[in-house]
């Protein structure tokens, strides 16, 4: 009897141990096939346009901003150290398509030009505001009240070739000047200096203008124009990555943390419909 106990016992452990070696070895291929194979093995190079409160900015030498928050949840999720490379505005698609970086985390809006040459991940729905100087009597509240006037943006923003749109419907002889800087800081400096007689930026931009300005300046517009989705970009074809930075982005919004971040930032996420009209819609 005792015998026949120790052989089923021995024989049972035995087994265990075979399941659990071929557990171990199925989770490590499984582990091995799903690493992001990235520029540099561990990290997950970033672009972004650090002049770009409050998305993205540096203090005290740390990047900081919802995109620098954004990748704080997803990339320690992807077993990957965020690492971020400034890059103005202008450059980011180009230097993603360059391998600079593996990502672009820099408020990129959604657009159908973009979207032919880089893979989105929406992750948040704003708009632009219009921004005059505080002691000015001029309190523009939609574009087509822009005709003859000097407006400042963001150079590559994709809202101006809708205010050339603007101007060429509504403005007549008297179209818009629109002139384009190399970041927000300097259009809204311009703004200050009487370069231009109105800015037209993103909304949250804008307040933090507003405020960096000590109010010298003053938001006129009253609900967000040309509202647009924005994305994390990858290279086009990174199905790898693109696949995994939204798995992980679902799993943020369905615990609920990603919502309160958005909450910070005073900023929604889009709906399923509105990503598809900022990918197809042209006008």
């Amino acid at each position: 009897m005792k015998t026949t106990a120790f052989r089923t016992h021995t024989t049972a452990r035995s087994l265990l141990a075979i399941l659990a070696i071929a557990a171990a070895t199925l989770t490590a291929g499984q582990g091995m096939a799903t690493e992001i194979q990235t520029i540099e093995p561990g990290t997950i190079q970033i672009g972004s346009d650090q002049v770009y409160p409050p998305y993205d900015y540096v203090e005290n030498g740390v990047t900081k901003g919802l995109d620098a928050d954004v990748m704080a949840l997803i990339a320690p999720k992807l077993g990957l150290e965020a690492r971020f490379t400034d890059t103005r505005f202008a450059n980011l698609i180009s230097g993603l398509q360059a391998n600079r970086y593996d990502l672009i985390a820099s408020a990129l809006y959604v657009t159908p030009t973009r979207a032919r040459v880089v893979d989105y991940v929406p992750y948040a729905k704003t708009g632009g505001s219009l921004m005059v100087r505080s002691d000015n009597t001029f309190a523009p509240k939609k574009p087509e009240d822009l005709c003859g006037k000097r407006v400042g943006n963001l150079k590559g923003a994709a809202w101006v070739p809708e205010l050339q749109k603007a101007s060429e419907a509504s403005c007549g002889s008297s179209p818009m000047t629109i002139q384009e800087y190399a970041t927000s800081a300097e259009a809204a400096q311009a703004l200050l200096s009487r370069g231009v007689d109105v800015v037209f930026d993103d909304a949250g931009v804008s307040q933090a203008a507003v405020t960096a300005s000590g109010e010298r300046l003053k938001v006129t517009s009253e609900e967000i124009l040309f509202p647009v989705v924005i994305g994390l970009a990858v290279k086009k074809g990174n199905d790898q990555l693109r696949n995994a930075l939204q798995a992980e982005l679902d799993a943020l919004i369905a615990s609920g943390a990603y919502g309160e971040l958005l909450k910070k930032y005073n900023l929604e996420m889009p709906t399923e419909a509105e990503i598809q009209k900022s990918l197809t819609e042209t006008n």
